[in-house]
């Protein structure tokens, strides 16, 4: 549980805003990573905690019994495993897809109930995103070891890598385009190589992360979503057989690293 100190109240400030002064304090633009104090990512982890375990849907069940890969119930350490595949599904599930799997079986709700208000909006949180990031950070400081034993494991690894170096749409952008080469910017922005060897490690841990510029947490689908909708493709539907290969191919990339999200971010 997290006690509601003054510190942590404080937080409140920054994410109204005063988060704002670190950005423009770092000459380089804001990398910050981990659960500090001044990440206002807290608040999200507070209220995902309290929906973790607040009975809703037709079963008026909580989601306490969810099998995140490690048994019912059991967080610590279950994001560091994850994408991976459950045979309950019948499938390679990410967090946020598992979520939803966790959703419609234990709580009684509908896909489009389960997958309702998945990102945050203006003027809207987003219940899944303070989820996730209350999940990710029982899992803070545990090396990623997504499996890859599976056939499907090995499946959505390789069509995500092979996404990753896929060029195509109106300017023939692909992944690979911002984040085959260091040193790249977006503006104040840092484009992280991820085709370098333990480039994936030095990144994908961090997410989900609390956006500065966009004042909330953004989970990795969130991320991967809008990379694609920066390249000009069509837009990709939440818990794709492509975002999940995208996924992946990231974690299984940072193996051995330890996972800091929730992240602080531009």
């Amino acid at each position: 549980m997290h006690a509601l100190t003054p510190t942590r109240l404080s937080l409140a400030l920054a994410a109204a805003g005063v988060a704002v002064i670190a950005l423009l304090a770092a000459p380089q633009g804001l990398e910050a990573q981990g659960m500090e104090d001044d990440n206002p990512a807290v608040l999200w982890s507070m209220r995902g905690e309290e929906l973790w375990a607040t009975p809703v849907g037709p079963k008026q069940a909580t989601l306490e019994d969810c099998d995140l890969g490690l048994g019912p119930g059991v967080l610590h350490g279950a994001y560091a495993q994850l994408p991976r595949y459950f045979e309950d599904s019948g499938k390679v599930e990410d967090l946020e897809s598992r979520i939803v799997t966790c959703r419609m079986t234990l709580q009684g709700m509908s896909r489009e109930q389960a997958e309702a208000g998945h990102f945050s909006a203006t003027g809207e949180d987003s219940d899944m995103e303070a989820v996730v990031t209350y999940v990710v950070e029982q899992s803070q400081g545990i090396p990623m070891n997504a499996p890859s034993d599976h056939p499907a494991e090995q499946a959505a690894y390789a069509m995500g890598k092979e996404f990753f170096y896929f060029r195509s749409g109106p300017h023939d952008f692909g992944c690979v385009t911002c984040h085959s080469q260091d040193g790249l910017r977006i503006r104040l922005q840092a484009l992280p190589n991820l085709a370098k060897p333990g480039g994936a490690a030095e990144t994908y841990p961090s997410w989900p992360a609390y956006r500065v510029s966009q004042g909330t947490v953004r989970s990795m689908q969130h991320r991967l979503s809008d990379c694609l909708r920066q390249q000009r493709l069509p837009p990709v539907a939440y818990n794709s057989d492509l975002l999940i290969a995208l996924t992946s191919y990231l974690a299984q990339e940072s193996k051995g690293a330890p996972i800091t999200a929730p992240g602080l971010k531009r």
